[in-house]
C-alpha cells in the first residue's frame, strides 16, 4: 500500500493495483461559498493531477473535500464513491457513475477494495458526513480516514486497522471550540483500532490562507505531544507527518 499526501485533505491511495483519489483539491483556490473575504486558500506549488485514477472517493460535500474546480477538470466518466452531499455536487457537475453511501453502508470496487461508510464530521445542524474504512480484500491491509477528527464510538466494534489518516493536532475557534480534532481524539481512535501507523491530514503544508477566519483559527498541540500521549497510553503506533507530494509505503 502506498499513500501520497497531496496537501489539505487530498490523498492518492494505491491499494491492490487500484489508484484512489481521495477528497481532491488539485487546481485553483479553495473558497467556501464564494466568500473569499472569509477564507481563501492558495497552493504555493502546482502539482500535476495524478493519472490512471480508478475511482474518486469523497467524504463530504464541502468545498475542501468536493472541490468544484478540481472536479470540473477530472474525467466525468470516472467512478465516484461519495457521501450523499458530495454525490449531489458531482451529479450537478455531470458525473455519470456515482455511488453514494450513507453511514454503515458498504461498496466493493472491482472485487478488490471494500469501502465502509462510517459516521464522521458534523458540518451543520443535523448533518453528519462520512468517514471511511477501506479494506484491501487481496492483501488484508486497511485504512480508516476521517478528515476532521470526529470518530464514531461504533469504531470500537471494528477489527484492527493497518493505517489511520486523521488530524493529529487541534484547530480551535475562540468561544466555539475545536473545528478539527487531534491529540486526545487521535489517541482514543488508536486505542479503538490498534493501528500500526497514523498519518496526519487536514494540515496546510504548502498553502497560503487569507481571510477573516485565518486570524480566528488557533492551532493547538504538536506531533511530539501526540507521541508522548500515545506512549503514556501504552500504544505503540508509528506516527507519520507526511510532506506534500511524498509517497509513503505502508507495510503490514
Amino acid at each position: 500500500m502506498q499513500l501520497t499526501w497531496l496537501d489539505s485533505n487530498s490523498w492518492l491511495i494505491e491499494m491492490s493495483n487500484t489508484r484512489i483519489l481521495l477528497d481532491p483539491w488539485l487546481v485553483g483556490s479553495l473558497v467556501f461559498g464564494n466568500l473569499k473575504w472569509l477564507l481563501e486558500g492558495k497552493k504555493k506549488t502546482s502539482r500535476p493531477i495524478p493519472d490512471n485514477i480508478d475511482f474518486i472517493l469523497l467524504s463530504q460535500g464541502l468545498e475542501d473535500h468536493a472541490h468544484p474546480p478540481t472536479l470540473k477538470v477530472l474525467d466525468h466518466n470516472l467512478p465516484v464513491v461519495a457521501s450523499v452531499n458530495a454525490g449531489k455536487v458531482c451529479q450537478d457537475l455531470g458525473y455519470t457513475n456515482i455511488t453514494t453511501l450513507k453511514h454503515n453502508e458498504s461498496y466493493i470496487f472491482n472485487d478488490k477494495i471494500q469501502i465502509d461508510a462510517i459516521a464522521g464530521s458534523p458540518v451543520g445542524p443535523g448533518v453528519i458526513e462520512n468517514g471511511y474504512i477501506l479494506r484491501d480484500l487481496v492483501t488484508g491491509e486497511s485504512i480508516y480516514y476521517e478528515p476532521h477528527g470526529f470518530h464514531s464510538p461504533n469504531l470500537q466494534k471494528q477489527e484492527s486497522i493497518t493505517t489511520i489518516i486523521t488530524p493529529l493536532t487541534n484547530i480551535k475557534i475562540p468561544f466555539l471550540g475545536s473545528v478539527i480534532k487531534g491529540q486526545e481524539t487521535a489517541v482514543e481512535v488508536c486505542r479503538w483500532l490498534n493501528p500500526q501507523y497514523i498519518l496526519s491530514t487536514a494540515a496546510g503544508g504548502d498553502i497560503d490562507f487569507d481571510g477573516l477566519l485565518v486570524n480566528l483559527l488557533k492551532p493547538d498541540g504538536t506531533i511530539e505531544r501526540l507521541r508522548h500521549l500515545l506512549k503514556e497510553a501504552n500504544l505503540f503506533v508509528n506516527v507519520i507527518e507526511p510532506q506534500p507530494g511524498e509517497k509513503i509505503v505502508i507495510t503490514k
